[in-house]
């Protein structure tokens, strides 16, 4: 007795979906807010079994993984504003440096 391994081409096309890398568009992480992660925990706990409950500690894992996560993109927001601040205190101080141009009587 022989068998095949032949997929289906709707199973093929399901697999080079999800082996596809995917590409973040829009905000990406950065756009999640705590109302996403109410969501994901509510959905998580809507699908426990529940007679094997999630971890308490493996929650409040999850919950400082996200309030790191939030305070990793907020930092990283406040190091560009501060970044193009200095940006344009150099170009204004080279601006005040340079010598003024007289024009010639």
């Amino acid at each position: 007795m022989t068998t095949t391994n032949a997929i289906t081409p709707a199973a093929q096309s399901t697999l080079d979906r999800l082996n596809t890398p995917s590409r973040l568009t829009g905000g990406g992480l950065g756009s999640l807010d705590g109302g996403d992660f109410l969501r994901l925990l509510t959905t998580q706990l809507t699908f426990q079994d529940p007679l094997e409950p999630a971890d308490n500690e493996a929650m409040l894992a999850q919950m400082a993984q996200f309030s790191s996560l939030a305070a990793t993109t907020e930092s990283g927001a406040t190091l560009d504003d501060i970044s193009a601040k200095l940006d344009r205190l150099i170009a204004a101080q080279e601006a005040a440096l340079q010598p003024a141009t007289t024009p010639q009587t």
